[in-house]
């Protein structure tokens, strides 16, 4: 064989395994509605292998949680386990950001601007968020096991590509969910290339909040 050759054998072994993830990988489509047939936005979509892997920290992963006119942004933020959040203040006021939730429990005292040390969230599970100065702002941190996972749009609608071959449970989680997202689930086999349309229909309850104040702002709060 010449030199020439074996080149090309190289180059064709180390592009096949380059490519080779995503053979036999299809594209998830899922939509969600309430029982009055609503569409259901900021509703996580996420799929688990049933034969699971050992789970693997998202290291060096980051996101971020924004504030803005007395909000955050976005209301539902999904990450992998093991990634770090920022939660940056766009507004010209102070806010006291904290989660009493087991999934991740903290605290950032009033502040302006961008801390310096993000927030890990390193346990499975949903992290209610809070403002202590602001009581009708609220969000949610769905840390999920799993890499493979989305929020619905306005549209109740959420795409997942490149969904290995393998058996998966899919299951949705809503902040208003009744019951537990294990009630949702639907088990799928992706075995080529190719789209996987899963429709899943959820009962939602009212959630109380605080009436947000008036717009001003005493003492920089």
């Amino acid at each position: 064989m010449s030199k020439l050759q074996k080149w090309f054998l190289v180059i064709f072994v180390l592009g096949s395994s380059w490519i080779s993830p995503l053979v036999n990988s299809a594209t998830l489509v899922v939509s969600v509605v309430d029982d009055n047939d609503k569409k259901v936005r900021d509703a996580v979509v996420y799929a688990e292998a049933v034969k699971s892997e050992q789970v693997v920290d998202a290291e060096n992963k980051k996101s971020i949680i924004d504030q803005r006119d007395k909000e955050f942004i976005e209301y539902v933020t999904p990450v992998r386990l093991g990634t770090a959040v920022y939660f940056p203040n766009n507004d010209n006021i102070r806010h006291h950001v904290y989660s009493f939730s087991p999934a991740k429990k903290f605290e950032i005292p009033l502040y302006a601007g961008t801390p310096a040390d993000p927030i890990v969230f390193d346990k499975p599970g949903v992290a209610v968020l809070g403002c202590n100065i602001h009581d009708w702002m609220s969000a949610y941190v769905f840390v999920s096991k799993t890499p493979y996972f989305l929020v619905t749009d306005a549209d109740g609608r959420a795409t997942i590509k490149n969904l290995p071959s393998g058996d998966y449970d899919v299951q949705v989680w809503h902040p208003k969910l009744k019951g537990s997202g294990k009630a949702t689930n639907q088990r799928i086999s992706v075995g080529k290339d190719g789209s996987i349309s899963l429709s899943f229909v959820v009962k939602l309850k009212r959630l109380w909040s605080p009436r947000r104040a008036p717009a001003m702002s005493v003492g920089g709060y």
